[in-house]
């Protein structure tokens, strides 16, 4: 393997786990919270807002030499929403009932962070094979954020997983799990979770001096 390729490599895994937007970043909490009751929900969620992000950073980078910085953000938006309008109208024609349980969050994908933060701070500062390496990574982090709360939530709320019961008709759900505090509850727990591994492998470097 190639440094090229070792570091195309380290920064799409960065938004996977180091950068991961929701879990390390803390940004885009709405769709986090709200449309994370099912694993399909999420997983959907994700992949929608993946290829919106990846799309975007890519003409993003495209254009960063022509478009005049002092419209900058709004051209960004321009083209956020585009692409936003261009899966709303997707979804509709794959699943209605898809559609109908995500809701407004398709359409707020235009103003999710995470979208615009690396429009701003990557796409528009590199060549676009970069740019989509690097939204890549971070719309696989926000997906398997995504997932690891619908799949905590589906699982303790309903009893099921991509609606698959797994516990037979004796097990008694959480309902809490299929609330607005069930989505707090794990996600904090997910965060705890980060911050003490973080901690952790701080003290690796001081734990090996003393040990030297």
């Amino acid at each position: 393997m190639t440094q090229t390729t070792t570091e195309k490599w380290e920064e799409f895994m960065e938004g996977i786990w180091q950068q991961n937007p929701i879990f390390v970043m803390v940004l885009g909490m709405c769709p986090a919270l709200a449309v994370t009751v099912s694993a399909t929900n999420a997983i959907s969620m994700g992949i929608a807002t993946t290829f919106v992000l990846v799309c975007s950073c890519l003409l993003v980078s495209l254009m960063r030499h022509i478009v005049p910085r002092e419209v900058r953000i709004a051209t960004y938006i321009v083209i956020i929403a585009t692409f936003v309008t261009a899966v709303d109208y997707l979804i509709q024609a794959i699943s209605l009932a898809l559609y109908d349980a995500l809701g407004a969050f398709i359409q707020l994908i235009v103003v999710n962070c995470v979208i615009l933060g690396r429009a701003e701070a990557h796409a528009a500062k590199h060549p676009p094979l970069s740019a989509m390496i690097n939204a890549a990574g971070m719309g696989a982090g926000f997906t398997i954020a995504l997932l690891s709360l619908g799949v905590v939530r589906e699982i303790l709320g309903a009893g099921s997983l991509f609606g698959i019961g797994l516990f037979g008709a004796s097990f008694q759900p959480w309902v809490i799990m299929l609330l607005p505090p069930g989505g707090f509850f794990v996600l904090g727990s997910w965060l705890l979770f980060f911050a003490w591994r973080a901690r952790r492998q701080a003290a690796k470097p001081v734990e090996a001096r003393h040990h030297a």
